[in-house]
């Protein structure tokens, strides 16, 4: 895998700094990237764009939400999945991450989020693997541990659940499982919510995993394939498609942070994301891509931050996590696919 260098510069605790006065959302409803893209620029050693970008990105962003009821202890269970609590869990883990140390955070969180990790296109727990990562690697400082919170607070606002998928005949690798997903029915019509509730059924893969570093290494596998798929299926949703890797791998960054007895059930949840878009958004035939040349790690993510869109950003991060070739053809393939940052 492509190793991440940091940032150590501070410009990470700067741009995180001035993007929490920002919400996790616009217009009620579409995720605020910049959080995740900024991560992303820093870790791949990119620190000095990273103003740059968050300037392009600016329109894009919104007033943090008011407040409405604090988050306890006692009422939490009452609150989840309420987008319009947004506010007041942020605030509620900002307190609880002052006041314990955030892997004990996490650890009490995660399995009580991870049933609902389809919520807000998966962006949500995205969003906590970048901020996971960034704290594993470069340390806790005040505002990469009240990214957590953000992270965390925006999970529990769009806490979403699926239930009810009925279990499909699967198969021995990631990629073939992938390849087995039906679509659903009514595919052009609405938006994500709406055809994530037409997912009623999803090939069983890697069901009879019970132990943690196999979980790992079928978590690995599936980012990889789902990375490589978008190479042929990108088409079918350039946006939404990126998804069905970095879902995953958001999931796989947390791992570490995370007691070991939480990997079996991570990858179950990650797996039912990254086939749940797959069958959202795949197209009904795959096409061949050819690369436009050979380029090195280095270049390609050069060419998503030229390109500038933050999905683009976040695919071509997780590519470079994959490392190879076939990955990396999967960023280029986005690039050409994707609309670029005005």
């Amino acid at each position: 895998m492509n190793e991440t260098t940091g940032d150590t510069t501070g410009t990470l605790d700067e741009a995180l700094q001035r993007l929490h006065a920002s919400g996790p959302e616009r217009l009620g409803r579409l995720t605020n990237h910049a959080p995740m893209a900024v991560e992303a620029l820093a870790a791949r050693g990119q620190s000095r764009a990273v103003h740059r970008w968050l300037d392009l990105y600016a329109p894009k962003l919104e007033e943090f939400p008011a407040a409405a009821e604090p988050v306890t202890g006692a009422n939490w269970p009452s609150a989840l999945g309420d987008p319009r609590r947004a506010a007041d869990w942020i605030a509620y883990f900002r307190r609880e991450i002052a006041e314990q140390p955030w892997r004990d955070v996490l650890a009490l969180w995660w399995p009580r989020l991870l049933p609902g990790l389809y919520g807000g296109a998966t962006h949500p727990v995205i969003r906590v693997g970048h901020a996971v990562r960034t704290l594993e690697q470069g340390g806790a400082t005040e505002p990469r541990l009240a990214e957590l919170a953000h992270g965390l607070g925006y999970w529990a606002a769009r806490h979403h659940p699926v239930a009810g998928l009925s279990p499909l005949p699967g198969a021995r690798s990631a990629a073939d499982a992938l390849d087995a997903v039906p679509p659903i029915a009514d595919r052009a019509e609405g938006g994500y919510p709406a055809r994530l509730g037409r997912v009623e059924a999803l090939p069983v893969w890697a069901a009879s995993v019970d132990a943690p570093e196999e979980a790992r290494r079928r978590l690995t596998e599936l980012v990889r394939a789902a990375t490589h798929r978008y190479v042929t299926h990108g088409h079918g949703d350039e946006t939404m498609l990126v998804h069905a890797a970095t879902a995953p791998n958001a999931v796989l960054r947390a791992l570490p942070a995370l007691p070991r007895a939480l990997w079996v059930p991570s990858l179950q949840a990650a797996w039912t994301a990254s086939a749940a878009v797959t069958a959202m958004y795949a197209p009904d035939e795959p096409v061949a891509y050819t690369p436009p040349g050979t380029c090195t790690a280095e270049e390609v993510f050069e060419r998503a931050l030229a390109h500038g869109d933050e999905h683009v950003i976040k695919l071509t991060d997780t590519a470079l996590d994959v490392g190879d070739e076939q990955a990396l053809a999967a960023a280029l393939r986005a690039i050409e696919l994707s609309e670029p940052l005005a």
